[in-house]
């Protein structure tokens, strides 16, 4: 088994990385790699992205938001975070054994005194309380299956970040289940580093598979930097490949108290109504025509907005306030 500590932090760039080892590595052997990214939430493959983040948070804080390969749900990723993945040729019941991959994250906590345990699907727990959650996906004849492993996150900023906005939403995106979390670190009487643990676990896995240390060469890193730009960093793949979903908010505002709907798919408006007891010269419908086609995002609409004379359908809303109306929307 290939060892690869990979020190790289951009997390576009790391999701990029499991594809390409995933996928179109040239070495047969089976590949375990620890990883740390800096902050970003990283979004499971089936699901609405704007239903799993607060947006608006995310973006103030500059956490980046990148959507995986495999399933599950939302985690939060920082400095205080270690990934573990681990990538071999797929059998039959593979995808089904967690306990067959988190069995080394269980017995580097053993050597620190700590009892964790996997629990229900895919997480791994301390008293009950989740540290890992775990997902996986197949292709090629390969199996990814990679973790999460909290020492000392920011549960703070965490909880912010995976804290949707109080308006309605209805998907058909798979959601994240929130849990009680607890870091590594709260059950140790002295704070291991991601470096420490590093080291522990990759002692537990050499003691189970013969690890030969690797490192990416100029191809590699040229191959997944390809892929990172081409995909991983872009609005579609993050954003667009969100299922489709529903989206309602009233706004009391000087022209009104008005909602405003939204039909989407692949995170760009297909359907939008305006409704409520504000005035108008023209027909709404005209307004709601235009939105159509606009990406769903709070820049995208104040753009569109300001793009459009409000003011014949809305009667009262003023150019000066749509900033403040898109902001809200997304509040």
């Amino acid at each position: 088994m290939l060892y690869i500590y990979n020190a790289c932090t951009d997390p576009y760039f790391n999701m990029a990385c499991e594809e390409y080892l995933l996928k179109d590595f040239p070495s047969p052997e089976p590949v375990f790699m620890l990883w740390q990214n800096s902050p970003a939430i990283i979004i499971g493959k089936n699901q609405n992205t704007l239903e799993e983040i607060n947006l608006n948070y995310v973006k103030q804080s500059g956490i980046a938001v990148v959507r995986r390969l495999s399933g599950g749900g939302a985690v939060y990723h920082d400095k205080g975070n270690l990934n573990f993945t681990i990538i071999t040729r797929y059998q039959s019941g593979f995808l089904d054994s967690m306990d067959m991959f988190t069995r080394p994250v269980i017995g580097a906590l053993e050597d620190l005194g700590v009892k964790a345990e996997l629990k229900g699907r895919n997480d791994i727990s301390i008293g009950g309380r989740k540290f890992s959650g775990n997902s996986q996906t197949v292709a090629g004849g390969r199996i990814l299956h990679h973790g999460t492993i909290m020492l000392d996150v920011n549960t703070d900023v965490l909880s912010k970040a995976l804290a949707v906005p109080k308006a309605k939403i209805e998907s058909k995106g798979i959601k994240s289940v929130r849990k009680r979390v607890t870091n590594v670190n709260a059950h140790l009487a002295k704070p291991v580093t991601p470096e420490e643990f590093a080291s522990l676990l990759r002692n537990r896995m050499a003691e189970e598979y013969p690890l030969e240390d690797h490192s990416f060469g100029p191809e590699d890193t040229a191959a997944i930097t390809k892929l990172r730009n081409g995909k991983y960093i872009t609005f579609e793949w993050n954003y667009g490949t969100s299922p489709s979903f529903t989206y309602s908010k009233q706004i009391k505002l000087p022209a009104g108290l008005i909602r405003f709907s939204f039909n989407t798919q692949g995170s760009v408006i297909t359907e939008a109504a305006v409704t409520g007891d504000f005035f108008g010269v023209e027909d709404i419908s005209g307004l709601c025509r235009a939105l159509a086609g606009v990406r769903f995002t709070r820049e995208a609409l104040t753009e569109a907005f300001l793009g459009i004379n409000t003011e014949k359908y809305i009667s009262f809303l003023k150019k000066e306030e749509i900033p403040g109306l898109c902001r809200e929307l997304f509040e």
